[in-house]
């Protein structure tokens, strides 16, 4: 495998060949799919390894004191030869990245191969292709973060251990100075804390990035407006307090701090500045200086960071690994952004000529990605296998036994889509009785018997999956039940109606199959409804059959959730995407005429805008658009199909057309949008009644819901992402 490393004598930077590490136990091998350069530490220690013996001596007096204790111990020839073997040996660089686990030794379980992670250590987070981990250096990326946006969990972790050490306050003012990379981090962290930020850098590109991300107010250190800005925001009383992110041999920082600071405010070290702090400024105001070592509680702890000896999170609330899963957490939510950091990526390959770039100038960057060779993405998003469905006696369904008249049906859920979108149309339905309703409020029970004349309310469910008179079940809960509540109503031999998402998991979607070949029951549709839509399905026989392949854009307007949806509850109830995506993956399967054969999915910065294209058999492509930051006044879906020279367009399900030799343009619907509900609905009854075919093939249904969970696969490890047949 390859790695960047140094030779700290001379100073030559190489991309060496190098033994694969072992897997040891206590630790996972992960390989880096993204590393970070910290533009900060790295860049100094390749600096220093450029300089004259004098220079690195003046640079490192801490290793001058070893090497004259070491004369006196040892004699002169022995401390030579010792320094000089040490300082003629390579040594690596790099100690941020992301990756996938590749082997787990032995007293890990809480990961798995092919997982993606966070690591950090100058260890075992180094800018190479393999790197063995051990069990507190790491931590699970969450589901839907770019792994180059994880790659800076260590930096990030560094940063919130020095604004921890601040102890900052809702409402406080903070003085920021540096605004490299940590100092960037720590703006938008305690911008995230609610505190207002000014910032310090002789680097106006610096102090406008800082603004953008969070800073109230930025300036040179020399300039009358920080001073200014730090009057105005503290009524003149000074900065709660002063985070140092500088580096450099000026003592202008400890005195800016000194002087900006109000009285008893506190002074925290995070970089590698000169600190000669002025007596009488510090001793006036009665300054707290603190110093914020590295990534948190752990580091430099043998036990802790070799042997996984974890601190009792109730003496040690935040250490290392904590850090590190607290920082992707808030990158996760959009808490904090990295992208607009993000300077430049380079090809791993390109390893040495970037450090060179950076040292030279030639390049000027904050935050500096290593992308590591295409193997390691297509490993951060494997195949997601679409199960096959298996069932006694073969593979196509057998008829159901048609239901007496009328078709007798349970409610489980009673929630807003049920009571507006689904029960209306069937409380009125000839042939059809609404039997019971379980739900697990009994009030939310008896308002819908109520409302829609169910014969009956409870919060049994046991008792209706065991009622033979019942023929259908309809699953309309949250998302995080669908899976075990279809499986059991299966199980049971009910015809089930499951409100999407039929799972968020894969082993999810693999227990509901596992139940239909073990009942040998497949009467199962998910209320993907938009292929019923009367307006799109008249467009579609408009548009006629293909001949080529086709290009189909779909954009959703999907707007913001409201404060508290459930919908956020991501850690439960899985994605927004996950929970109502299948619908235009459906949509444009049905329209296309097959399933999916691979997912590209990407996720714009700091929000949950999605891209994701969908490729099928015959070379057709659709591009799924999901954004939630567009105006609300703009309709929430539009579609265009374009192929053999003619075009279909749905605007909102109020008006299609297709263009080609003719041109077709519906009438704008004089009543509200028809999504397909209805016609969804009257299908599955017609086919409970009858014992006929489901409205839509299971194979389809299982198609859709593997190809959304692919998207998630596909945010993680940033490359497509193969469905894989397991027929």
């Amino acid at each position: 495998m390859k790695q960047v490393v140094q030779n700290y004598k001379s100073g030559e930077l190489a991309l060496l060949d190098v033994p694969v590490p072992g897997c040891k136990p206590g630790g996972v091998l992960v390989r880096s799919a993204y590393s970070l350069i910290s533009t900060g530490t790295e860049l100094m220690k390749v600096s220093e390894a450029g300089m004259s013996m004098v220079g690195k001596a003046r640079s490192r007096p801490d290793q001058v004191a070893k090497v004259v204790q070491s004369v006196a111990t040892n004699g002169v020839p022995a401390t030579y030869r010792k320094v000089m073997g040490k300082l003629d040996s390579y040594t690596p660089l790099g100690y941020s990245l992301c990756g996938v686990v590749e082997e787990v030794g032995s007293g890990v379980d809480d990961v798995k191969v092919g997982d993606l992670v966070a690591c950090a250590g100058n260890e075992h987070a180094l800018h190479a292709e393999l790197n063995w981990v051990p069990k507190n250096l790491y931590t699970p990326v969450p589901d839907g973060l770019a792994s180059r946006h994880a790659a800076f969990g260590t930096v990030g972790s560094i940063a919130m251990q020095g604004v921890r050490q601040g102890e900052p306050q809702l409402g406080e003012v903070a003085l920021v100075i540096g605004l490299g990379l940590i100092g960037q981090l720590v703006v938008q962290l305690l911008a995230a804390s609610g505190v207002r930020v000014i910032g310090v850098d002789p680097d106006p590109a610096r102090c406008e990035l800082a603004e953008r991300t969070g800073a109230a107010a930025c300036g040179d250190p020399a300039s009358a407006a920080v001073e200014a800005a730090v009057a105005e925001l503290t009524g003149g009383h000074g900065v709660d307090q002063v985070y140092l992110a500088a580096g450099g041999g000026s003592n202008q920082p400890v005195e800016l701090a000194a002087r900006l600071c109000r009285d008893r405010g506190r002074v925290v070290d995070i970089g590698k500045c000169r600190l000669d702090l002025p007596w009488n400024a510090y001793y006036e105001k009665e300054l707290d200086v603190r110093f914020s070592r590295s990534y948190g509680p752990g580091r430099y702890d043998p036990a802790y960071e070799l042997e996984g000896r974890d601190y009792p999170i109730g003496y040690v609330r935040w250490t290392e690994r904590r850090n590190l899963a607290c920082f992707l957490d808030l990158l996760a939510r959009g808490s904090v952004d990295v992208e607009p950091l993000v300077s430049h990526i380079a090809d791993f390959d390109d390893a040495v000529e970037t450090y060179q770039r950076l040292e030279s100038g030639d390049l000027k960057a904050v935050a500096v990605l290593f992308r590591y060779p295409e193997h390691a993405g297509q490993a951060v998003a494997p195949a997601v296998a679409v199960p096959a469905v298996k069932r006694p006696g073969g593979t196509v369904s057998t008829p159901a036994r048609a239901a007496k008249t009328p078709v007798r049906l349970a409610f489980v859920g009673a929630g807003n889509y049920a009571t507006s979108m689904l029960l209306p149309h069937l409380a009125q339905r000839e042939g059809v009785e609404l039997s019971t309703v379980v739900t697990t409020t009994a009030l939310s029970g008896a308002n819908a018997q109520r409302k829609f004349g169910f014969a009956e309310a409870t919060t049994d469910l046991d008792a209706v999956l065991g009622d033979k008179s019942i023929d259908a079940v309809f699953v309309v809960t949250r998302h995080s039940s669908h899976a075990e509540l279809t499986r059991r109503a299966l199980l049971a031999g009910k015809t089930v109606f499951v409100e999407k998402p039929l799972a968020l998991t894969e082993d999810e979607l693999a227990g509901v199959l596992t139940a239909v070949e073990e009942s040998g029951n497949d009467r199962l549709q998910v209320g993907f409804n938009r292929r019923f839509a009367p307006l799109l399905q008249e467009a579609r026989e408009r548009f006629g059959a293909r001949t080529g392949p086709a290009n189909l854009r779909y954009l959703v307007n999907a707007g913001r959730l409201q404060h508290g949806s459930w919908y956020l509850q991501q850690g439960t109830e899985g994605s927004r995407f996950v929970g109502e995506g299948g619908h235009f993956i459906d949509t444009a399967s049905w329209l296309l005429g097959a399933d999916p054969v691979s997912v590209y999915s990407v996720a714009a910065s700091g929000n949950e805008d999605l891209q994701i294209v969908l490729r099928y058999p015959d070379g057709s492509t659709a591009t799924i658009s999901y954004v939630t930051t567009g105006a609300p006044s703009f309709p929430k879906e539009t579609l265009d199909l374009v192929a053999d020279g003619k075009v279909l367009r749905l605007d909102d399900f109020v008006r299609a057309s297709v263009y080609g030799r003719k041109r077709w343009v519906s009438s704008r619907l004089p009543k509200a949008r028809d999504k397909g509900q209805n016609a969804e609905l009257a299908a599955f009854v017609k086919a409970v009644r009858t014992g006929g075919p489901m409205p839509v093939p299971l194979e389809s249904l299982v198609a859709t819901t593997a190809a959304t969970l692919a998207v998630q696969a596909g945010l993680a490890g940033g490359a497509p992402v193969t469905l894989a047949s397991a027929r």
